[in-house]
Formats: structure tokens, sequence, C-alpha cells
């Protein structure tokens, strides 16, 4: 029989429809909550949900983990607005000023010129040029995703109206003295000559020499004795033993690199006793930790390493020398005083390298701008400090964290949070609004009147703008419709290795603008990484490019790939074979739908349920419906696609379509695909809104903007429940024709005995009974005392089936097998428990990996009953 819709193509080609249909939905302009409302979609007082997109940088191309991203806001935004929200999803990149700047130097650096061969204008210009087709690529590859995005709010963290925004809030905190300059120590870049942000460092292991020196009575440990010049304090435990004869402030000669130094004791708690000797020396101009130290003591500090890296006169004849070729010469000379006690080669620690450059990181004290984090000010009657701000919005559970273990990883870096130092030496991003005329300073989001004024040259650091976000694209500093109406946002969707950097600088940028919050929830989702578990990278050559797999396998299929399986705070596996099996789901949905256009009726699509089996599927899809919608509601995005993977599957597919083979309710049959394609569709948005193309090619308004299905039941509960026991019986007989190796091809005869009730459901079911078991015939009786000889006996509730098996099955070949079968079971099981007593794998084994052979010896013992039962039949 030919479809009804001849139009029905016998294959989905993904590539045939995306490009067609996401032109569809941007034409339609319902990606537009506005336009939603217009048409009378979406209420005007409907409660608002919005999201902004985490935006990218604008310095090349969307990885895996970006489009994770886009796959798991695109559902929620598909969901909420389908659902009658009023839905935003605010789309904007990033100019990601050391990031593009840094690229941009490196194409310059292959034609032979630098920034200065430019000029600051001219190389801003050429940068521009760079991050405009860097973003018309991103947003090209987003497009591609499905993402559903108001485009026509598209916001760039360096356009005008964010410039305004920055400008307004840099003013503003340097007004109430939030923002300040000052020297103190920074990340500086010996290569890339700027301070750069904790997130742009990466830290590299290296096996490296640890030399112990002697310091006067005391033995200290380095991996750095280039910066160890000015060290004239030494530093121990107020508690240790080994040196309770030295008071805090003594002080003592020792023999130093260049000759005796006077040293002074301090005494303090942040001394790791059990690190080398238990005492150091401090270096505060060119450690984070030293600093802090000789600040709480008002101690000198020295410059000992320039900003390009090398040595300076306190070096004595080392000075301008780089730090990596004056080490071993220092050390020469310690040696020739007698002062280096012994060496060790295989010192494992941490480099801190610049993302960018490649280069070490050179802590320096430096005179930047940074806002004070810990500044006291009033707030609705009681005294606050951004610290406090950014406490409170998670304690209070003001802002959820999903998951929630990550609320101690954040409250342990901002109880530890230092003045953010804010301030870039580059010339590409947002330049400090401050400007200079002799002693005169002037700070406002216009350039000061008159001449002879000069701009601070520096650049904010991206997250300053970035920090804005969620209030600047919505029109802030003015108070406009979007800023009413969509914030606080709703949710933010953001990967977890940018918690601090971006997340809490959003919720402490919030807080002080607006005295309120950013977001609601955070969800976090994890890294993307490959079949084996590795972090992507071009060294493993195991990139998986989005674009590629979208050609390949069509955007449904990557989404699926993305977010089954996927939960927030875990990193998730992607693989070739997990990307073709969701390909393969997707076609499957498809055949789903040609088999449906055999007998669709667009006017007979109203279900009214005519036999138990429509109650069931009608039950299920209920219950599914209302599981995959409270899911979604909880951001429970995994399991609401495994709840509806499994229904459509399962029961719809390989149930529920083969009944209809047999029981032919049509109006059913369409109502429940219909609404699986709504279920569907902010999954797959692509196939599902192709489908419903085909199905209903009048229609006027696309899938996306359909309603929400209900969980309406539409059906019997009972009869639901009749229906389980038929399925359930038919499960048992298929089992035992597994367990016996019967051929597919060959039918067998079963009797079923059961009580009145269960008399008249198999009789009412026995064409389902017969296509689905593979049965011959089936004989119903009242009472045992006919039942066959030689038969198997499966039971479903008070329903009981004896499998006619003489002329199938070699009994006494069968009882062997399943008696070496048994004998090799107990034998598993015995080596199984005999590894679970050992007392010395019980201790020295992982968790995971008890609990997985606990399972294993669960599942042997089941196995092992079934062969039992199995052996009691044949007897």
């Amino acid at each position: 029989m030919e479809p009804k819709n001849t139009t029905f193509p016998s294959t989905y080609t993904a590539s045939d429809w995306e490009d067609r249909l996401y032109t569809l939905w941007e034409k339609s302009g319902f990606f537009n909550p506005d336009e939603c409302i217009k048409a009378g979609i979406t209420k005007v007082d409907a409660e608002p949900f919005s999201i902004v997109l985490p935006p990218p940088n604008v310095t090349g191309t969307l990885h895996a983990g970006h489009a994770s991203m886009l796959a798991i806001e695109d559902i929620l935004i598909r969901f909420k607005r389908m659902s009658g929200y009023r839905t935003l999803w605010l789309p904007g990149t990033d100019h990601a000023a050391i990031a593009t700047q840094s690229k941009v130097e490196k194409l310059l650096a292959g034609e032979g010129k630098t920034r200065a061969d430019l000029g600051r204008e001219a190389f801003l210009k050429r940068v521009e040029q760079f991050a405009q087709e860097s973003h018309d690529t991103i947003i090209h590859q987003t497009k591609k995703m499905g993402s559903s995005l108001d485009w026509s709010r598209e916001a760039y963290t360096l356009d005008e109206k964010r410039t305004l925004a920055v400008r307004t809030a840099f003013k503003k905190m340097y007004d109430d003295g939030i923002i300040y300059r000052g020297n103190r120590i920074v990340n500086w870049d010996p290569v890339g000559q700027t301070t750069i942000s904790d997130d742009e460092i990466v830290y590299q292991e290296e096996t490296a020499k640890l030399y112990y020196l002697k310091y006067g009575p005391f033995e200290i440990a380095t991996a750095r004795p280039e910066t160890k010049f000015g060290d004239k304090y030494v530093v121990m435990h107020p508690e240790d033993e080994r040196y309770q004869q030295y008071a805090h402030g003594d002080t003592l000669t020792v023999e130093w690199i260049n000759g005796p130094i006077e040293a002074t004791i301090i005494k303090d708690e942040m001394i790791d006793r059990e690190f080398g000797t238990g005492v150091m020396t401090i270096t505060p101009w060119h450690s984070h930790v030293d600093f802090d130290l000789a600040q709480k003591y008002h101690l000198d500090m020295e410059q000992i390493i320039d900003q390009s890296g090398h040595l300076l006169p306190i070096a004595g004849e080392f000075a301008g020398k780089p730090i990596s070729e004056a080490r071993e010469h220092i050390i020469a000379k310690l040696a020739g005083k007698g002062l280096v006690t012994k060496i060790d080669e295989s010192y494992v620690h941490q480099i801190a390298t610049a993302e960018r450059s490649g280069a070490t990181v050179e802590p320096q004290i430096m005179r930047q701008w940074f806002i004070n984090v810990t500044k006291e000010f009033p707030r609705d009657g009681k005294t606050v400090t951004l610290k406090s701000l950014m406490q409170d919005a998670v304690r209070q559970e003001k802002i959820h964290l999903l998951p929630e273990r990550f609320n101690k990883t954040y409250f342990n870096w901002i109880d530890n949070l230092r003045d953010w130092c804010i301030s870039r030496q580059i010339w590409f991003g947002h330049q400090i609004p401050v400007w200079y005329r002799g002693e005169e300073v002037f700070c406002g989001i216009e350039a000061p009147e008159g001449t002879g004024w000069t701009q601070d040259p520096d650049t904010l650091d991206t997250w300053f703008s970035s920090g804005l976000w969620t209030f600047s694209t919505l029109g802030w500093p003015k108070t406009t419709d979007d800023f009413q109406t969509y914030h606080p946002t709703t949710v933010l969707e953001t990967g977890y290795d940018i918690l601090f950097f971006w997340v809490a600088r959003m919720i402490l940028m919030s807080e002080y603008f607006l005295a309120d919050i950013p977001f609601k929830t955070v969800y976090l989702h994890g890294l993307v990484r490959d079949e084996q578990g590795r972090k992507m990278s071009k060294s493993l050559g195991n990139i998986i490019d989005p674009l590629d797999v979208i050609a390949d396998y069509g955007a449904d299929a990557l989404r699926l790939s993305l977010v089954i399986g996927s939960t927030p705070g875990n990193d998730l596996k992607l693989s070739t074979e997990k990307i073709t099996s969701y390909r393969n789901f997707v076609n499957k949905l498809w055949n789903m739908g040609r088999y449906v256009s055999l007998s669709f009726d667009a006017g007979n699509v109203t279900p009214k349920a005519k036999n138990v089996s429509d109650h069931w599927i009608l039950t299920r899809l209920a219950e599914v419906t209302a599981e995959v919608t409270a899911h979604l509601d909880h951001y429970n995005i995994s399991l609401a696609s495994e709840t509806l993977r499994d229904f459509t599957w399962n029961e719809f597919a390989d149930w529920y379509i083969e009944i209809h083979k047999i029981e032919k309710n049509d109006a059913v049959l369409a109502h429940v695909f219909m609404t699986l394609l709504k279920l569907w569709h902010p999954f797959m948005p692509f196939v599902t809104e192709a489908l419903f193309q085909t199905f209903a090619p009048n229609e006027k308004n696309p899938l996306m903007i359909t309603a929400w299905p209900k969980a309406d039941t539409l059906a019997t509960k009972d009869d639901a429940e009749q229906f389980k026991l038929v399925i359930k019986l038919i499960q048992e007989i298929r089992a035992i024709r597994s367990i016996y190796q019967i051929e597919p091809a060959k039918k067998i005869a079963v009797t079923v005995t059961a009580g009145a009730n269960e008399i008249t459901l198999t009789q009412n079911n026995g064409a389902i009974f017969q296509h689905l078991a593979r049965l011959s015939e089936i004989h119903v009786i009242a009472t045992a005392a006919d039942t066959p000889q030689n038969s198997i006996i499966v039971q479903a509730g008070l329903l009981r089936a004896y499998i006619e098996l003489a002329d199938v099955v070699d009994f006494e070949k069968e009882k062997k097998r399943l008696l070496k079968e048994k004998q090799d079971k107990e034998r598993y099981i015995t080596t199984l428990e005999t590894k679970l007593q050992n007392k010395n794998f019980i201790e020295r084994a992982k968790p995971e990996i008890i609990a997985a052979e606990k399972t294993k010896l669960e599942e042997a013992h089941k196995h092992l009953s079934d062969i039992d039962h199995h052996l009691t039949s044949l007897s």
C-alpha cells in the first residue's frame, strides 16, 4: 500500500533538509519572543524564560564543547517556547582581547611584521577585520547546530552599546573607590608583555632540580635560585618545635649569594612544616604567596627580575642575564661558598606558562588597575563587600549551582579572592576610560574637553566586559523593556571550567550595579572528551569537528550524542560510534514516520481507544510526557532524552507499530506519533520539523511553535495494566525461544490457563500473541487438567502458558547443555566470591571496581537461578 502522502521521501538525508528548515525558522520570526506575542502564540503576560548565550571568542571556529553548550541551551529554549513561556535566547560573541590580538600578531609574524610596524590604529583595523571574519564563521556554525537564537538582539562585547555599558560601569566603580590604581602583584607574561588573568595560565608538569641551600643555621629548598638574591626574610611555622629558639622578629647575619646579609625571622601559620625542612625564604616581588606575607608584616619588597625575564643589578655579576641561563651559574657560586647541601634532580612541580605566548609567567609587582573586592560599602542598612555579595548570592540560595557539589569549589575560590587586576598592556579591547594631563586625572564615559589630555594606553581585561553580559545585552545602563522583562536571566549554561573566571564575575558585577543576581540557576556542563576520556587536542589528532560531523551524520545525531549520557558537572565521551548510533536512531524515527504515513489521515487524529493495547499506549504516552516534562523542568536533559528514546524505540516501534499491523487503530497511531514529534523536537529539531512538514505540508506555522503536549491519559489505566500482562507473557515466550535457540521461522504452540478475566484478555488478543510470539496456535483453557506434556511453563500474573516443545526441542540434549552451563556459572560465582572476600583486593581496589565485581556476582546468581528454573521445567 502506498503512503497517502505520496511526497513522503523514502529516506531522510539531513543535508537535504537542514539549511532549508533553518531558513524557514528564521523567516518565520519566531526566534524573537516579540513576534510570538504578536502572532498570539505567546501571551503578553506569559512567564519569561531567558538565557544569554555564553559568547564564543572571535578567534576562529567552534569546537565540540561549544556544540554541547548550543545543544543543551537550544533544548531548554525550544521546550520553554513550546510550553508557552516568553522565551528569549540572546546571542553574542566576545572580542577575547588577548586571544584575538595574539592570533593576529602570529599572522603578522608570518608576514615578517609586528604590531609596532603597523601602529595602533592600523593594527586595530587588522584585528577587527579578523574578528569579523571569525564572527561570521561562528554564526554560520551556530546556525548549523539548529540554534534558535534571536538574531535581532545579537550583541558583541566590543560594540557601541557594550562600550557604553563598560565605561558606565568603570566610572561608577572608580567614583565609588572600588576601582583603584596601585602597586600589587600580577601575572606577567614576559613575551606577550602584558598582565594576564589566572585562566590564561596553563600549568605544565616539569621534572626539575630542587636545590637545598644553607641559609645561616637553616636549610631552605628552592627550584628557582635566581629569585633569591633579595631574600632577607626567613619564615617558619610558630609551632615548629625544631625552631623554638627563634622568635618572630629576631635578626641574624647570614652569608648569601653576593655576600653577608641581615635576615629577619618571621613566624607564620601559612608555612607547611612537612615541605623540605619547614623553613623558607620569601621573594615578595615574584610570588603571590610571598607578596601576601610581606603585606601582612609590612616587609620590604625588592624586584629581582625585569619585565623581559632578565636579572636586575641586584644580581651583581649576573645582571642582564636571562634567568634560565643564569641559574646554574648561581648554583655554582653558592656551591663554591659551601652553601649547596644537596640537589634533588627528580623534583616534580607545576610551571605556570602563558597560554598564548608559551612563556613562563613571572609574577611582578606593577602599577595596574584593580577592583577592590574587600572594600566595605553600605547596602540595605548593612556593610558589605564585593566578596560578601558574591558569597551571599549562593549561600542564601538566590542562585543555584548544578550540580550542587560545585558550591564548595565556588566558596573555596571566593573565600580566597584577591583584588582583581583589570588592566592589560595590549591594544585590542576596551581602552581604559581615564585620561591624564600633568597631575590631573579624569575618568569619564566620554573624553574630557580641552587639549593636552592623554588616554591611559592600557585596555580592560576581557572578563570585565563579559562580566556585564547578562544585563549589558538587555540594554543597561538604560532601563529598557528587555531589561525589565528578562533580567535576572533564568539560567546560565556554561562549562564548569569557567565557574570562577566568568560566572563569579557576573555575580560580582550584577550584585554591585543592580543589587540583584544575574541568573537564577547555573548549569555547569563538563568537557567533551574522546572515547578514551582524553581531552581533544591537535597534537593527539582526536579533535571532532562539529561541522564535519553535521556534514556526515546530520545535526540531530550530533545533538543527541552530546546530551544523552551527559549530566551537569561531568565530562562526556564522544566517539564516531556513538554519533553513528544516533544517526541510526534519527533514521529509525523517519522510518516510523513512513509507516504512519501509510494510514495517516489529517482529519482522523483524535484518538479513541478501542482495545486494551490502545489504552496501554495512550497511558504510557501520558506517563512519558509527564516524565519528560518534569525532567526538562529540572534540567535533567539526559534523563528526559533517555526516557523518550526508550519509549519511542521499545514501546512504540517494537510493540505498538507491530500491534497496529493487526488492530489498525489509525487515529491512535497518528496521535502517538505526532505527540512524539513534539516531545522530540527540542532534542532533534530538524528531523522532527521535516516529518511535521511532510505530514502537514500546508500547515502555516512550524512545529517549533506548536504547543507542548499535555499529559492527558485519554485512556483507562486498568485496561492499560491488563495489556501489560499480554506484553509480559509474550516476552517470556520470546525468552524461551531464545534460550532453546528456536529459529524465528519456526512457529510453536502454546496453551494458556487463567481466570475468567484473563481468558477473555487472551482470547481478545490472540492475534497479537500469534504475531508477536510467532505461535502456530494458542489454546485457552480454564484449568490445568488438560495441559500438554513435554512443555515449558512461563507466567505473567495469573496468565500461565505451557509452551509445547516436544517436536521442537531435544529435551535430553538441552538438559546436558544447561547442566554444563550451570557448572560453568557456579565456578564463575565461586571465583567472584573468593575475590570479594580477599582483604587485599578490597583494600587496594578502587570503589568503582569493587562495585562492578559485585554487580557481576548479582547477575551471575540471577542467571544461575534462571538455569535452575529451566532445568526444573525440563524435568
